[in-house]
C-alpha cells in the first residue's frame, strides 16, 4: 500500500516520519498507554525512532499495518496514533481489519479521536472494502470503549485470556462495526462513485433466533 494522508476539520493523518520521534517518545511516558496497549515501558528514544523510522514504513510497505500520526492542523501537534492491523484477512473474503489507537495525555477529552477515528473509518470501507471492522481492548479499558462506542462499535462480548501483557492472560473486549453502521452513528454512510450508499460487497444474512 502506497502510503496516504486523510485530512478532517481539525486534523491530519499522515504516516509517521522520522521527525515525529522526539514527540512519540514523549507521549508514552504517560503510563496510561503502555498500561493498555503494546507499547513497550520502559519506552526509550531509540525505541521511538524505530517504531517511525522501521515499524511504520514496513506496515505500509508489506501491507501488515496502515499507521497514522494524528496532528492538529492548528500548530502540527502530536495528538495521537491510529491504526489499522491484523490485515491478513483484508484481501480475502473475509474483508475484515481491526482499528487501534492512542491519544496524547494532553490531546484526551478533545475529540480528536473519534474526529480521527470517523476518517479512518470511512477510508477503511471506501477505499480499502472493509466489510467488518473489529475494535480489540483489555477490559476494563473504558477509554479506549467510549471512543469505539461514539464510532459505532457495538461490543459483542469479552474474549476470556486472549490477551498477553506483562506476562499474563487478560480478557479481551471486542467489538466491531459494519459500513451499514455508519448511517447510525454519524449520518450518511460512505458514499459511492455515484453519491449513493456504499452497500455491503458481500451479502449480510443475520441471525434473528
Amino acid at each position: 500500500m502506497k502510503p496516504v494522508t486523510l485530512t478532517t476539520e481539525r486534523l491530519v493523518l499522515r504516516p509517521f516520519e522520522p521527525d515525529d520521534a522526539p514527540a512519540v517518545h514523549a507521549a508514552c511516558q504517560d503510563p496510561e498507554i503502555p498500561r493498555w496497549t503494546v507499547v513497550p515501558s520502559p519506552y526509550s528514544r531509540e525505541e521511538a525512532e524505530r517504531f517511525v523510522g522501521t515499524i511504520v514504513p514496513e506496515g505500509w510497505r508489506e501491507d501488515t499495518s496502515y499507521t497514522f500520526a494524528v496532528r492538529s492542523r492548528a500548530d502540527d501537534t502530536l495528538v495521537g496514533a491510529m491504526s489499522l492491523v491484523r490485515l491478513a484477512q483484508l484481501r480475502t473474503p473475509e474483508r475484515q481489519a481491526e482499528l487501534g489507537y492512542w491519544t496524547a495525555k494532553e490531546q484526551r477529552g478533545k475529540g480528536y479521536t473519534v474526529e480521527a477515528g470517523r476518517a479512518v473509518l470511512r477510508w477503511a470501507f471506501h477505499d480499502l472494502g472493509v466489510e467488518r471492522l473489529e475494535w480489540l481492548a483489555e477490559a476494563g479499558n473504558e477509554g479506549s470503549w467510549g471512543v469505539a462506542r461514539k464510532l459505532g462499535f457495538q461490543r459483542e462480548g469479552t474474549l476470556r485470556a486472549k490477551l498477553l501483557h506483562d506476562g499474563t492472560r487478560r480478557d479481551c473486549w471486542i467489538g466491531s462495526l459494519l459500513p451499514s453502521d455508519l448511517a447510525g452513528a454519524e449520518g450518511p454512510a460512505p458514499a459511492g462513485p455515484l453519491g449513493l450508499p456504499l452497500p455491503d460487497t458481500t451479502p449480510y444474512l443475520p441471525h434473528r433466533g
